[in-house]
């Protein structure tokens, strides 16, 4: 096999692997939470929102893409390419949406209290799955397209205007349905990443300008978890923000070339499912429930042959 193929192929099988295991432990972390405490916060919520988002887009993209990467062929028909696709870009736009709403949210969280937000703050956890519901419904309706351009791959040359995924075609069959598409689908991830920079950006002036003030707030009403909070979300947000930049710019070339080529694509696959790779482990690290849920898990899976064997030194 050539070198090049090999280290695409590993970097993928590295990428999926790692980010499926990773959301995967988020996910039971919550699922374990959830038994044992009467309700999540907002913000837990959304992140487990977030890390399911996260596993069904690396199960619908990343694995077909490793697959066909090492050489596998034939993978989908064109009805599987259909619901791939589409579960695809939906769970995308939901990654991107739900990091979105968990900077919103939280910069309501941590904004001083007035007038109107005095009525909004305590409804947040009531706002919660309406949103949710919100957020697939129009993420569902704007990537309907998806379906009626999903084709299996054909032999042959590949027509223009035309995604070559490897396991999967896009085809937009001429230049205004491919440009319609993909301003579409970039408009509404610019406009809820200007959202969410700017919410971010909001987060940390308060946190800046007010330092003593919401320092002296989270002694009298424990906001240390809410400084945390802000600090896990603006991180998340900046991660998001990075792979979001270099995905754009690989994607706006995609749009001015009717041909593009397997290796550009592989590329941008490979940039936008970073952050569903590495914000699972970063919210293990960062926050504290989830991480005292592994650490629990992982001294309770500890070896017995292990425990035997200290037992015996005492």
């Amino acid at each position: 096999m050539d070198l090049c193929v090999t280290v695409k192929g590993v970097s993928f099988l590295l990428q999926t692997g790692m980010g499926i295991l990773g959301n995967t432990v988020v996910l039971l972390a919550y699922a374990h939470i959830i038994l044992t405490e009467p309700k999540l916060l907002p913000v837990d919520m959304i992140l487990c929102h977030l890390a399911f988002a996260n596993l069904v887009l690396l199960l619908t993209r990343g694995v077909p893409q490793t697959m066909t990467v090492f050489g596998l062929t034939n993978l989908l028909n064109d009805a599987s390419c259909k619901v791939v696709i589409y579960t695809y870009r939906i769970s995308r736009a939901l990654s991107v949406c739900l990091t979105c709403m968990l900077s919103v949210f939280q910069a309501v969280t941590v904004a001083p209290a007035g007038p109107g937000l005095s009525r909004l703050k305590p409804a947040l956890p009531s706002l919660v799955l309406p949103t949710f519901a919100g957020l697939w419904l129009l993420n569902m309706a704007i990537c309907i397209a998806a379906p009626f351009f999903s084709m299996a791959p054909r032999n042959g040359t590949v027509p223009a205007y035309t995604l070559n995924l490897g396991f999967c075609h896009v085809d937009f069959r001429d230049n205004l349905s491919y440009v319609v598409n993909g301003v579409a689908v970039s408009g509404r991830d610019f406009a809820f990443v200007a959202l969410m920079v700017a919410s971010s950006g909001y987060i940390l002036l308060l946190l800046h300008r007010h330092s003593r003030q919401v320092r002296a707030i989270h002694r009298s009403q424990g906001g240390g978890a809410e400084t945390r909070a802000a600090k896990t979300v603006v991180t998340l947000v900046v991660l998001y923000v990075f792979f979001f930049g270099i995905d754009n710019v690989v994607w706006i070339y995609m749009l001015t070339e009717a041909k593009v080529s397997p290796v550009v694509a592989d590329m941008r696959v490979f940039f936008s499912s970073c952050y569903a790779f590495l914000s699972p482990y970063f919210i293990i690290s960062s926050n504290k429930k989830v991480k005292a849920k592994v650490l629990c898990a992982a001294e309770q899976d500890r070896p017995e042959s292990m425990d035997t064997q200290e037992t015996y030194d005492k």
